[in-house]
C-alpha cells in the first residue's frame, strides 16, 4: 500500500478523485439546499441546480483542456490572463455594466440573465504571473528591489486594489493570501515577507473601521454576545442551528429545516451547514478529508518538481483554494466572522466554479509532468479502450 502511495502518478490520481468527489457533492447539496428558494423565485425547484450543472459542464471541459497543457503554455497564458482579469474588473465600476450585490460591486452583467465575477478569474491569473515573475527572478530575490517590483508593486497592488474598490473584502483576503503564499515560496527575504503581512493588515483593518457592516460583524462575533437569530447575527446563528439540528448523523439527505428561507445563502456561502445538518458529522468529515487529499497532493507536486514556475505557481493555487475553504468553514462554524466567501468546488456559483475548476485543471497538467507520472499516464490505456478490452468478444480474441 505504501509504495502506490510513492508513485509518481499519486498526486494526479488525488486530485482528480477529490476533485471530483467535492464536484459530485456540491451538485447534489446545491440541489438540495436551494430546492425551497428556487421554487419560490422561479417556479421550479431545480432551477438553481440546473444553471450550477451547466457551469459544471463548462468548468470540466475546461479542466481537461488545462490538464493536457504544457508547463510552457501556462508561462505564455499568465500575462494575458490577468489582463482579462483586470480589464474586466476595471469594467464593473462602468454604471451600465457593473452589478452591486450584498453591498459589494463586484458582478460584471453580460447578458439581461448573466453575469460573472471577474475577481475569480484575477486569482489564477495572480497565480500565473506571480509564478512566472518570481521564478524568472530567483537569483535576484535577495534583493528588495527585485521582490517588490514588479509583482507586488504595481501588480498585486492594482488587481487587489480594484477588488477592494468594489468593496469585496472576502475575495482580496484571499487575494492577499496567494501574494503571501508566493512571495514565502519564492523565498524573498523574511523582512519584506513580515512587511507585507503588516501592509496585509493594516488595508484590512482600515476596510473594516471604514464599514459600520464589517465593524458590526466583527463586533459581534468578539462578544460572542450574539445570539437572537431574527437579529443582526441570524446568518450565523442559524448556521449553527442547523449544525446543531444535524448532530451525529444527520437529518437525512433533502430534510433540513433551515433551508426553508430561515438561513441565507444555505445553497451558497452557507452550504456546509446544511452538509451538517442533513449528512451529518461523516458528511462535514468528508469534506474536510477531500480538502485535506487536494493539499497533499499540491504538497508532493511542490516537493518533487524541479521547475521553480510549477512549484510556486502551485503553492499560489493551494493558498487560494485552502483559504478560501478555511475562511467559508469557518465562519459557518462560528470561528471567524462572516466574510462571505464560496466554498470552492461546492458552493453555488458559476464563476467561482469554472475558474476553480481551471485551477484544478492547472494542477493536474502539473502532475502529469511530475518526474516519471507523464510515461505511465501515456501507457495506461484509455477509457474507451478498457471498456472495449472487457467485452466477450474482444477478450476471446
Amino acid at each position: 500500500m505504501l509504495h502506490r502511495l510513492d508513485s509518481p502518478v499519486t498526486s494526479y490520481y488525488l486530485l482528480v478523485g477529490a476533485t471530483t468527489a467535492l464536484l459530485l457533492i456540491g451538485l447534489v447539496m446545491v440541489l438540495s439546499a436551494s430546492m425551497v428558494t428556487s421554487f419560490k423565485d422561479d417556479g421550479s425547484s431545480y432551477a438553481v441546480f440546473l444553471s450550477q450543472a451547466r457551469f459544471a459542464v463548462i468548468g470540466l471541459v475546461g479542466a481537461a483542456i488545462a490538464a493536457r497543457l504544457s508547463v510552457t503554455w501556462w508561462k505564455r497564458l499568465a500575462l494575458p490572463s490577468l489582463l482579462v482579469a483586470t480589464l474586466l474588473q476595471g469594467l464593473i465600476f462602468v454604471p451600465s455594466l457593473g452589478l452591486a450585490k450584498g453591498g459589494n460591486r463586484n458582478w460584471l452583467k453580460i447578458t439581461s440573465t448573466l453575469s460573472m465575477q471577474p475577481s475569480e478569474l484575477a486569482k489564477i491569473g495572480l497565480v500565473l504571473v506571480g509564478a512566472l515573475i518570481l521564478a524568472n527572478k530567483r537569483q535576484s530575490l535577495g534583493r528588495v528591489k527585485h521582490a517588490v517590483v514588479p509583482f507586488v508593486v504595481p501588480i498585486a497592488v492594482v488587481t487587489i486594489g480594484l477588488v477592494l474598490l468594489g468593496r469585496d473584502l472576502g475575495t482580496a483576503l484571499v487575494l492577499i493570501g496567494i501574494v503571501a503564499a508566493i512571495l514565502w515560496t519564492a523565498g524573498v527575504p523574511g523582512r519584506l515577507f513580515a512587511f507585507s503581512l503588516v501592509v496585509g493588515a493594516a488595508v484590512a483593518a482600515a476596510l473594516v473601521f471604514t464599514s459600520t457592516n464589517r465593524m458590526d460583524r466583527i463586533t459581534n462575533w468578539l462578544s460572542g454576545s450574539c445570539t437572537d437569530p431574527n437579529g443582526e447575527c441570524g446568518q450565523s446563528v442559524h448556521g449553527l442551528y442547523a449544525l446543531a439540528d444535524g448532530g451525529w448523523w444527520g437529518v437525512g439527505l433533502g430534510a433540513s429545516k433551515e433551508k426553508w428561507a430561515w438561513l441565507a445563502e444555505a445553497h451558497n456561502d452557507f452550504i456546509f451547514a446544511i452538509i451538517g445538518e442533513e449528512l451529518g458529522l461523516p458528511g462535514t468529515v468528508t469534506i474536510l478529508v477531500l480538502f485535506g487529499l487536494v493539499a497533499t497532493a499540491c504538497y508532493r507536486i511542490i516537493s518533487r518538481s524541479n521547475d521553480q514556475f510549477v512549484r510556486i505557481a502551485t503553492t499560489g493555487a493551494m493558498a487560494w483554494i485552502m483559504s478560501q475553504a478555511l475562511i467559508n468553514i469557518g465562519s459557518v462554524i462560528g470561528l471567524l466572522p462572516v466574510i462571505g466567501v464560496p466554498l470552492p468546488l461546492v458552493s453555488a456559483g458559476g464563476s467561482a466554479l469554472v475558474t476553480t475548476l481551471l485551477a484544478m485543471g492547472m494542477l493536474v497538467s502539473f502532475a502529469r509532468n511530475e518526474p516519471g507520472a507523464a510515461k505511465i499516464l501515456a501507457a495506461r490505456p484509455g477509457v474507451v479502450r478498457r471498456s472495449l478490452a472487457v467485452l466477450p468478444g474482444r477478450r476471446a480474441r
